[in-house]
């Protein structure tokens, strides 16, 4: 049986991700933070469960012969990365790098799946994004998804590490509690009045994939990656913030109207649309359209929210 170790494993992606490789036949070992039950990660496909910070020392208590790790632990907001810049390359930069050194000494021949961030290219033209554009961040966090790709890069050049990048765009699904779209469903359901203002102009733009396409392209990335690969992770479609923001908002029995204030907040990118290209030569395609994704978005928050 193939063994696979998912770390942050207790988040977002990390348990959806841990649940697709049980679901093809591995073994799936998990790490990170979060106070979890066996009756709960089990659900989940988790077959082992280890609550530690990702490092190298904690890495090495683990003695199973893994033939893939993805790192789904990590920072994720832009904000945080300016708030606390040094804990944010704690979680994104020196995870990574234990990693990336458990493997050379212990498990050469594992593959490593790092889920990046677009971030690292900077701010970019309203045009699909390639792989290979020039990167230029914006944020310190992505500066320190920059330095963690580099970090991958060194590790296969210099040590033959099999490592394969996805810079995942906007992941939204069931379970998420934070972000956006889940914040504007607390705004909607809290609303009183008939208008809600939200940062920005509204014609930013984001490519959205749901949760299950992400997790469907870790996996063939995983099963079909060759030696070294950077690729995108999205639905290929532009979607502007405010018809977004309309479409979601059509699915609560109110009648309101989606504004916003003008202001950017900083680090956040204009336009992020992707390239799939290389993505879809995996064998991947996506599968679910935002209209229905969001749809079963607001059912789960329904649902968290007791109606």
């Amino acid at each position: 049986m193939k063994q696979v170790l998912v770390t942050g494993t207790y988040g977002f992606l990390g348990r959806h991700t841990a649940k697709i490789f049980k679901e093809n036949g591995y073994h799936v070992v998990g790490l990170g933070h979060g106070k979890w039950h066996p009756e709960d990660y089990i659900q989940w496909g988790v077959d082992e469960w280890f609550e530690s910070t990702i490092t190298f020392e904690s890495l090495m208590t683990i003695d199973v012969k893994f033939d893939a790790i993805v790192h789904c632990g990590g920072s994720g907001s832009v904000g945080f990365s300016y708030s606390n810049p040094y804990e944010d390359f704690q979680k994104s930069v020196q995870s990574t790098l234990s990693i990336l050194e458990y493997i050379r000494l212990r498990v050469p021949n594992c593959k490593f799946i790092y889920p990046s961030s677009p971030a690292v290219q900077g701010q970019l033209p309203d045009r699909p994004i390639l792989e290979n554009v020039i990167s230029s961040p914006i944020s310190p966090y992505g500066f320190h998804k920059k330095s963690a790709e580099e970090l991958c890069l060194s590790y296969h050049r210099n040590y033959n590490v099999t490592v394969g990048i996805i810079r995942f765009f906007s992941i939204y699904g069931p379970g998420l509690q934070k972000q956006l779209l889940y914040d504007a469903c607390n705004k909607i359901k809290n609303s009183t009045g008939n208008e809600i203002v939200f940062f920005g102009t509204g014609k930013e733009t984001r490519d959205w994939i749901n949760i299950d396409d992400a997790t469907s392209l870790i996996y063939s990335f995983t099963e079909n990656l060759n030696q070294w690969d950077v690729i995108n992770g999205a639905s290929g479609v532009r979607m502007e913030i405010k018809d977004t923001l309309e479409l979601l908002a059509s699915n609560f029995d109110k009648n309101i109207k989606i504004n916003f204030n003008g202001f950017v907040r900083q680090g956040d990118p204009i336009y992020f649309w992707a390239d799939v290209t290389k993505a879809k030569a995996y064998g991947w395609e996506p599968q679910i359209p935002m209209n229905k994704g969001l749809q079963a978005f607001f059912e789960y928050f329904k649902k968290l929210k007791n109606g």
